[in-house]
């Protein structure tokens, strides 16, 4: 079986600058951002309210507006609820999609 290699393939344009996705975990969330806007665009970040507030808080450093995560359990509700409150338009999507 060949190996895969990556690059090569087309360019990609941006279409959401503001845009972040979450991988929602147990026990920690993976966070990414724009990497143009950080040194370091994805984070992992603990489930707990003031790591969720800091989440928040990164998000809003690096002009995030909107925030895509993927939950395969209930563990994504406290994160939306607040990004929600800090006014983030937040959308919960399927993995399976």
């Amino acid at each position: 079986m060949p190996k895969r290699t990556t690059g090569g393939g087309p360019d990609l344009n941006p279409v959401n600058l503001g845009a972040a996705a979450i991988d929602i975990g147990s026990k920690m969330h993976m966070a990414a951002v724009n990497p143009a806007c950080t040194d370091t665009p994805v984070r992992a970040f603990g489930t707990f309210t003031q790591d969720l507030h800091e989440l928040a808080d990164w998000f809003k450093t690096c002009g995030v507006t909107s925030v895509a995560m993927e939950s395969t359990g209930v563990y994504w509700i406290p994160v939306y609820e607040i990004l929600e409150q800090r006014g983030f338009e937040v959308i919960l999507v399927n993995a399976r999609y």
